[in-house]
């Protein structure tokens, strides 16, 4: 094979620059550290790395994603702990207020400190966060939540939660609504609430009743709805208080099926179907003792004492028997947290002038303590919630930090020099590199001419 001189020239000159080439490749790859410097250099593990690349940026947005929830969640319970102290400082006021040896202006003053813990709550409950949103208006978090009223507050917020992606199939709720905090607070005793008649003129005080079997209370045609009437037999030397359980949806006594009225006695004075005794059960069934003919048997169950002395004296045949003590028995709804407040503070601000006015006020504290215990447990119950949500937060920041370390360790294994390799590399092709430039002077170098002697 006949080599020119140019072809010579070429090869030599290519391979010195193909050494240099790869001397250059060798020491960007130590100045960057990194092993592919293009995707030519090791396709398969180039779009390996792309790979990995991004589900390291996409953990790590969910690990900011994961500290604004957990920050978000822990102002939250902040507040709501600021809320139940709040709560309990008012029911220690309410059982105050029960002192009988307190006067009008004790309990004006009560109700002056009342009052300044049902700002403290609005505040708590109007509280912003870092944003500058609402935390407990819902989605509408430039919304002020709630405005003050004269019978509670207005919530002007919705009942959504606003959530955040915490992981690739994970959302997390970050807030709770005002409604569920403060608005959703069952009343009674979470089945069904007692209250006295605003007309009632004796000493009677309700309790807030037990529930004895609660699937008899929601069965199928209970109305939920009744009341207890009583009536007070002058005509004896003794007077004798009866009462009645009433239906209110249909007007007609449970005891007799018959409508209410007082019936004569044998002394003409008006009774009802059972005799009352101050502190014993009422129960909301019937009994062997209650008077014949009977209705098909019944039993709603639930049950309530009432004690104290109900007042009643009602004529015969009437029904309901106007001026008979009434205690209604409803099923329980929702109400504010700030309606109850508002309520304690309008109890606490009546005069009280007689036995009659302490028996109502006495029936609206009690109904105020059910109810304050019934938000007290509501805040807890989402305090609850959200230490749930708390622990899972910061489950998966754990997660994503492992998860971080290990991407980062794909990451390094794919793409990452091995600076002892190339260390060796680039000493290897410096050689050569040499030894090629050497060669190529030699080479170059040849001519007849230096063997032919003058």
């Amino acid at each position: 094979m006949r080599i020119s001189s140019s072809l010579m020239f070429s090869l030599g000159i290519n391979s010195i620059e193909k050494l240099q080439s790869s001397m250059m490749n060798t020491q960007q790859q130590l100045s960057s550290g990194n092993r592919i410097l293009t995707p030519a250099d090791d396709p398969v593990a180039a779009a390996r790395v792309l790979d990995v690349s991004q589900s390291l940026s996409a953990n790590g947005q969910y690990g900011t994603n994961t500290n604004s929830a957990s920050s978000a969640l822990n102002l939250e319970d902040s507040v709501l702990a600021s809320v139940s102290q709040t709560i309990q400082n008012i029911q220690t006021q309410v059982v105050n207020a029960g002192n009988g040896s307190l006067t009008d202006a004790d309990r004006q003053s009560l109700a002056a400190n009342v009052t300044g813990q049902l700002q403290q709550l609005l505040g708590l409950a109007n509280t912003r966060d870092g944003s500058g949103q609402y935390l407990f208006s819902g989605y509408k978090g430039t919304t002020q939540p709630f405005v003050e009223t004269a019978t509670g507050a207005q919530y002007s917020g919705d009942q959504g939660q606003r959530l955040v992606q915490i992981d690739s199939s994970r959302q997390i709720p970050v807030s709770d609504s005002g409604h569920d905090v403060f608005e959703r607070v069952k009343t009674g005793n979470g089945v069904f609430v007692t209250a006295a008649a605003s007309a009632n003129t004796g000493t009677g005080i309700v309790s807030q009743g037990t529930v004895v079997d609660q699937s008899k209370w929601n069965a199928p045609g209970n109305s939920k709805n009744y009341s207890v009437v009583f009536a007070v037999d002058n005509t004896g030397s003794v007077p004798v208080t009866t009462y009645d359980i009433v239906d209110n949806s249909t007007g007609k006594s449970m005891i007799t099926g018959n409508p209410s009225a007082a019936a004569a006695s044998a002394t003409g004075g008006p009774e009802f179907p059972r005799t009352y005794t101050s502190g014993n059960a009422i129960q909301f069934k019937q009994l062997a003792t209650d008077p014949g003919p009977l209705p098909p048997a019944w039993d709603l169950g639930v049950s309530l004492t009432v004690s104290g002395a109900p007042a009643g004296s009602p004529p015969v045949g009437v029904s309901p028997p106007p001026g008979a003590d009434t205690f209604t028995v409803q099923a329980s709804t929702n109400q504010s947290l700030f309606t109850t407040i508002k309520q304690v503070i309008g109890a606490l601000q009546t005069p009280q002038s007689n036995a009659t006015d302490t028996a109502a006020f006495n029936n609206n504290l009690n109904t105020a303590i059910n109810n304050l215990s019934n938000a007290l447990d509501n805040v807890l119950t989402v305090r609850g919630g959200l230490g749930a949500r708390l622990n899972e937060v910061d489950s998966v920041q754990t997660n994503g930090q492992t998860l971080n370390q290990n991407y980062t360790q794909q990451l390094s294994n794919l793409q990452d020099v091995d600076y002892a390799k190339a260390i060796s590399d680039l000493s290897s092709q410096q050689m050569q590199l040499q030894a090629a430039q050497k060669s190529y002077l030699q080479v170059t170098g040849l001519s007849l001419f230096n063997y032919i002697t003058p």
